[in-house]
């Protein structure tokens, strides 16, 4: 196992090395960041030619990615280059935002995941029941809303619980802008209270259609895994059902599920820029919208390289998981 994890780890090196050019490359695309700058008013040469200087835009492309994929390595990712926003670490600023998304889809992944894989389950063990059709008929519902739309009614209804609350005399819950900048105060029963009004409605609009793609992909791995000669031939041997289903049908019928999810979890951490946008979340999401709004390659680059991270640590976990649901996959 440890010798599969370094080799993996290595693996890593050359994949997050060609990831890196190419996220350049195209954030080279992007076009120029001073472009609008030099618009705005007439600039001299020498004016020109100093922003250049201090962005770095005035080298060749590869002296540029080497010098920042050197500085990156080191911990320095860079600074922000438009004039007016110019100055700004990019790893301070990204490393906040990344925070804020990580205590959101964490807690929204879990949920969905754990509701997801139950509610699979017991679709295929009990198929054509009355649960299996009410399940499936609600996943697909929640498959045909789009998120934003989910987000804007779960917000609609937030306020109008918060206002039938102030009717009754009982202080305001659902925070539908965002968690204070300044966190929660108070006695602990307080800061539960303020907590979850603060997360409730952004976590229930990711746990929707991740609770609707996880259910859907456990129903069918699960049905599949039931049907197997080692499965039915396990109950022909005298096996009882439920020993059957959770002893030799269920951990294999996991593998599908591992694999989807943590592609959606390490995904997840570049921003749930939807979710995000709706409840004001100061998070992965408006950092990167704002990011190449403004043309800012520094933050964009800082973005795309923590969020391949991710994903590739993702997938490392899913490998290892597999060995321990599935004695026959080989690691060494």
């Amino acid at each position: 196992m440890f010798r599969y994890i370094i080799r993996r780890l290595l693996i890593s090196i050359p994949l997050l090395i060609v990831a890196s050019f190419l996220c350049f490359g195209l954030v080279n695309a992007m076009g120029d960041p001073l472009g609008e700058w030099k618009l705005q008013k007439a600039r001299t040469p020498a004016e020109i030619a100093a922003a250049y200087e201090r962005t770095g835009y005035n080298k060749p492309f590869m002296e540029r990615y080497v010098n920042w994929a050197g500085d990156f390595v080191t911990g320095d990712w860079g600074e922000s280059v438009v004039p007016g926003n110019a100055g700004k670490p990019v790893k301070d600023e990204l490393l906040k935002a990344f925070g804020v998304t990580l205590r959101l889809i964490l807690g929204a992944e879990l949920i969905a995941l754990l509701l997801g894989i139950a509610v699979g389950v017991i679709g295929a063990v009990r198929q054509y029941s009355i649960f299996d059709y009410t399940a499936t008929g609600i996943s697909f519902a929640m498959f045909s809303m789009p998120l934003f739309c989910v987000a804007l009614v779960l917000k609609a209804g937030g306020i109008e619980l918060n206002n039938w609350l102030e009717s009754i005399g009982a202080d305001r819950w659902i925070i539908t802008a965002g968690p204070p900048g300044d966190g929660f105060g108070g006695s602990f029963g307080q800061q539960v209270f303020q907590y979850s009004g603060a997360y409730i409605l952004p976590t229930i609009s990711l746990v929707v259609i991740q609770f609707a793609l996880y259910s859907r992909f456990q129903r069918a791995s699960m049905l599949e895994t039931l049907n197997a000669d080692y499965v039915r031939t396990a109950q022909a041997k005298g096996i009882s059902e439920a020993r059957s289903i959770f002893r030799h049908a269920f951990r294999n019928a996991l593998i599908p599920i591992i694999t989807v999810s943590s592609l959606n979890i390490g995904a997840g951490f570049g921003g749930a820029v939807i979710t995000e946008t709706v409840f004001s979340w100061s998070g992965m999401g408006k950092f990167i919208v704002e990011a190449i709004t403004k043309i800012e390659p520094y933050q964009v680059l800082g973005f795309m390289m923590l969020t391949a991270v991710f994903i590739i640590v993702f997938n490392l976990i899913a490998d290892i998981l597999y060995a321990f649901l599935d004695p026959r996959i080989r690691l060494d």
